[in-house]
């Protein structure tokens, strides 16, 4: 069961550079913005025939720093029967059952990885945290034995969060 929730991540994760690094051609197709509130970004998705309403942010602190690591970025998704998925894309591959955290404010959270990717197993506490906090840490294991840390500001993502949650309302289809 866990499968959906990856591959669904994998899919907005790989959607997320494409938005961040310019506005799609073809404003039906593609990635579109709902606006940026501080340091989230909010933006809709149609994957497979269904809407996909995504917040995400960048680092302000990776350490240490890896030469070569791909796009790091933290996103949380809904989608009508779907809610509350939070992802972080890490910029290098796990190592296999590799497990990771995330910290906001003293609540630590325990997350699953797969491939690029580190999940919540409780996304709802995730955001609920994440509505109070200011910052987020993760500490992963790195590709060389070492963790990696990074640390997310949380500034406007309760407003990045209110979009999405307005634009794919739970059970039912938004366009």
């Amino acid at each position: 069961m866990r499968a959906f929730p990856i591959l669904s991540a994998c899919l907005v994760l790989l959607a997320v550079p494409a938005l961040a690094a310019s506005p799609p051609k073809h404003p039906k197709t593609g990635p579109q913005a709902i606006g940026t509130f501080e340091d989230w970004t909010a933006a809709v998705n149609k994957s497979g025939g269904q809407t996909v309403c995504y917040a995400f942010a960048r680092p302000h602190a990776s350490t240490p720093t890896l030469p070569g690591r791909g796009s790091v970025v933290f996103t949380v998704t809904e989608r009508s029967a779907s809610r509350d998925e939070v992802a972080i894309s890490v910029g290098f591959a796990f190592a296999p059952n590799a497990t990771a955290t995330l910290d906001i404010h003293g609540h630590g959270f325990d997350l699953y990885t797969g491939q690029r990717s580190a999940f919540a197993r409780d996304g709802h506490a995730v955001v609920e945290a994440m509505i109070r906090g200011s910052e987020a840490t993760t500490r992963v294991p790195g590709p060389k034995g070492k963790d990696v840390a990074d640390t997310f500001s949380l500034r406007g993502f309760d407003k990045a969060y209110a979009a999405i949650v307005k634009r794919c309302p739970a059970g039912k289809s938004a366009t």
